[in-house]
């Protein structure tokens, strides 16, 4: 299938830039936190995390961090272009429902991250092509633990027990059929999962580049609020 490219307009949940793949538009890049203020300005939302005083990190062992929330994900200000994460599965759902969207199920997500679908592709992509990584045949141009772009995340010095935290999603190249940030930077939450578990693809600035391949499946519960699991929503192409 093509490609379509539509710019940001006033409302940014549902007019945010999209990509087609496969008959479905894709938000190009993770919601934002600027995303999601939009959201609990309109609702009233408060997140899980925020209930409870913060979400959580893995430092030797879970730990809940005062203050870390999807408005501050290190506990200090954040931009509105970084990607909204302490959000569990149903908020993420609830925000994409809110916009006329929804999360991508695990099949939708695979394909649109591997499988180049533009006609004709721009290079480096061709087209049919099925790649290793969602940036191609490398995960170089994504941002992870190892083995990707030798940048620094936002997160305060000293505040993780590992890696630098998340990158703002439009400091990442476009990758498989446009698509920014499918590999590295956050895990993605999936609408696939048995019981309380859901899959999340992509890998994060946690875990190496071998984290972002397809054949890696991870689950978490729906309800984990975490600081390195984010999302983006999909729509019926109109």
């Amino acid at each position: 299938m093509g490609l379509l490219l539509s710019g940001a307009h006033a409302n940014p949940l549902t007019d945010s830039p999209t990509v087609r793949v496969h008959g479905l538009d894709w938000d190009v890049h993770e919601v934002t936190i600027g995303q999601v203020k939009a959201f609990a300005q309109a609702t009233g939302f408060v997140s899980r995390a925020e209930k409870e005083g913060g979400g959580t990190v893995y430092e030797a062992g879970w730990a809940t961090k005062k203050g870390w929330t999807w408005r501050q994900p290190y506990g200090v200000t954040a931009q509105d272009t970084e990607p909204a994460v302490h959000l569990t599965f149903d908020e993420a759902q609830a925000i994409c429902r809110h916009a006329g969207k929804r999360l991508p199920t695990d099949a939708e997500w695979t394909a649109a991250a591997y499988l180049e679908q533009r006609q004709p592709a721009p290079p480096p992509f061709v087209t049919g092509q099925r790649y290793r990584y969602p940036d191609g045949d490398s995960a170089r141009q994504s941002h992870c633990l190892q083995g990707c772009l030798d940048r620094t995340g936002v997160a305060p010095a000293g505040s993780l027990w590992r890696g630098s935290g998340h990158l703002p999603v439009n400091q990442l190249a476009a990758g498989v059929n446009g698509l920014r940030g499918m590999g590295g930077n956050v895990w993605e939450w999936v609408d696939t999962g048995e019981g309380e578990e859901r899959i999340t693809r992509g890998g994060s600035w946690w875990y190496d580049a071998a984290r972002q391949v397809e054949s890696d499946v991870a689950t978490k519960p729906r309800m984990t609020r975490v600081v390195y699991i984010g999302f983006r929503c999909v729509r019926p192409a109109r």
